[in-house]
Parts: C-alpha cells; sequence; structure tokens
C-alpha cells in the first residue's frame, strides 16, 4: 500500500484500538454505524435483504461478533447462525451465511469451534444453503483452511472461504483450494500484517489481487470478487469480455452502506452482485476495520454526525 493510506489505516487501527475511544463509540456512535450496519436484529436485517433481492442484489449475511473470551459465547453464536439459516428459508430471501472462526471459538479450543460451525454448515446444507467462513487475520489462516478442507473431507462441500491478497502465501493457497474443489471470496486484506506476512505496497496487492482472480478466471472456476475498486472492477469486465468469459463465471461482491447505487447499477447491467450484509450488536470491530480501509469513509461518517 502506498505509505499514506498504510499510515493512515494504521493510525486509525491503533486508536480504535483504545479502550476509552471503544467505550465512547459503542455509547454515541451507534448512529453512525448504522451506515454499514443493516440492524441490530434479525429481523431488520432479513427486511434489508428483501429491499436488496428486489434490485436485483444477491446477499451474504453476517452475524457480527469475534474475539470471545468464553466458549458459552460461542454456542450462543451458533444458535444464532441456526436461527438465521432458518429465518433466511422461511423469508425466502436469496442470501448466503458467513460467520467468523473466532466467533466460534477458534482461539479458544479448534475442536469445539470445528463442532459449532460444522453445526451451522449442516443446517445450511438441509436447506440447501452456503456458508462462507470469513478469514481473519494471519495467526488463524491456516487453520480456517484446514477446517474447510475437513469439511468437505466429510461431504459438506456447502462451505467455502475467503483469501487475502495481500498475503504473501496467497497464490500458493489458491492454487491448492482450488484443486480441492473450495469455493473462494476474494479479497485485498484488512488486517494490521507485518512485512514479513503481507505486502506493504498497494501496487503489490493489486497486483497480487488481478493474479488470483486470473487464476480463477482462466480455470473456469467460479469467482467471487470483493471490491470497491473502480479499477479492479473495469479490469475484471474487460478482461472477462476479451476472454469470453459469461457473466455467469463470476461476481461482483462490495458491502453494505458502500456504493450501493454502484451495485444496483452492476446488477442491471446483468453482472451478478452480492452485497455482504452485517447485523448484530457486536459491530465496534467491523465498524473499524471499514473506518480504516479508506479516508473517504471515515468522511463519509463525519459529515452524517453533522448534518
Amino acid at each position: 500500500m502506498d505509505i499514506g493510506s498504510e499510515l493512515y489505516r494504521k493510525t486509525l487501527l491503533t486508536i480504535s484500538g483504545n479502550s476509552l475511544v471503544e467505550k465512547l463509540t459503542l455509547k454515541y456512535g451507534g448512529k453512525l454505524a448504522a451506515k454499514f450496519i443493516a440492524s441490530q436484529e434479525l429481523g431488520g436485517a432479513l427486511q434489508v435483504i428483501g429491499d436488496l433481492n428486489r434490485k436485483g442484489i444477491l446477499v451474504t449475511l453476517d452475524h457480527l461478533g469475534e474475539g470471545i473470551r468464553a466458549l458459552s459465547e460461542a454456542s450462543g453464536y451458533r444458535e444464532e447462525y441456526i436461527r438465521l439459516v432458518r429465518g433466511i428459508e422461511q423469508a425466502g430471501v436469496n442470501s448466503n451465511v458467513s460467520l467468523k472462526p473466532t466467533q466460534m471459538g477458534l482461539a479458544l479450543d479448534p475442536e469445539a469451534c470445528y463442532a459449532n460451525i460444522r453445526a451451522v454448515v449442516r443446517e445450511a446444507a438441509a436447506a440447501g444453503n452456503f456458508v462462507r467462513i470469513d478469514m481473519e487475520d494471519s495467526p488463524y489462516t491456516q487453520a480456517t483452511i484446514d477446517m474447510v478442507k475437513r469439511l468437505h473431507g466429510e461431504g459438506l462441500t456447502n462451505v467455502g472461504t475467503v483469501i487475502q491478497a495481500y498475503l504473501r502465501r496467497t497464490q500458493a493457497d489458491v492454487r491448492d483450494l482450488i484443486q480441492s474443489g473450495v469455493n473462494l471470496r476474494l479479497v485485498k486484506g484488512a488486517y494490521k500484517e507485518p512485512a514479513e506476512v503481507a505486502y506493504q505496497k498497494k501496487s503489490e496487492v493489486i497486483d497480487n489481487f488481478k493474479a488470483i482472480i486470473r487464476m480463477h478466471l482462466d480455470q473456469g472456476v467460479y469467482t467471487a470478487i470483493a471490491s470497491h475498486d473502480d479499477t479492479i472492477i473495469r479490469w475484471v469486465r474487460e478482461y472477462a469480455s476479451e476472454n469470453r468469459i459469461s457473466q455467469d463465471k463470476f461476481e461482483f461482491q462490495m458491502l453494505y452502506g458502500l456504493r450501493m447505487n454502484e451495485q444496483a447499477r452492476l446488477a442491471s447491467e446483468g453482472y451478478r452482485v452480492r452485497c455482504y450484509v452485517p447485523y448484530g450488536k457486536m459491530w465496534y470491530p467491523y465498524y473499524t476495520r471499514r473506518l480504516a480501509e479508506k479516508p473517504a469513509n471515515l468522511m463519509m461518517v463525519l459529515q452524517n454526525m453533522f448534518r
């Protein structure tokens, strides 16, 4: 990443890690966070999904939460996700499911985490739905990949994960996971990582992002490209056109609250578009990562604050 944007990202993530800043934001920032959070309750999130579907936009629904301190919390999240899967089916909306491994106990007990996630994936399989296991920071990368491959080995193939372009290991992981038949969501990456683990220059991240997108498209593997970057979106459209890759072979993924008009426009042009819709009360870590991605997100929140 370039020096300015990386300094901004690191600074904001550092500030947001301050306990006083977190306390004040949780107390006063709920209305501002609503820009990026669909609802604090499942019912409100399902209504948002229905509205997006009517615009031709697909959805991935995420119940916010990560970094739990006790396995009892993980059990609560597991039950909420089972309720979430059933809620999607009952509402008749078009939405996948997204969850975080640490939310299910990965940092506390990997086997308990696996059992919790397997219960959700099984529930989704019974409903004909798909579960995306999010990729968190690098200490959890290998464990997350191993978990997804283990689920596939049990015949639960309705599960995939996320690959981050800024990690140096990424191309090797993509080759392995494509061969294993694992559906991947391709992203740049949003966590604070050291130089020995992740590329620090924006140009290097972009080059690697394009490389792993090509690896998918060239092999005819369904490709989920998560980006708000016009340069990336335009490049994918041109690459697909030049190589006669049909629009049903890939999808663009964007976040709720960001570039909603662009999401609707792409959908109206016949592209598959999926919106990542988070809901829940544990919104602070997700919210701060969104603000840290680029100054424009912070400016948008500040403008809303003073209106």
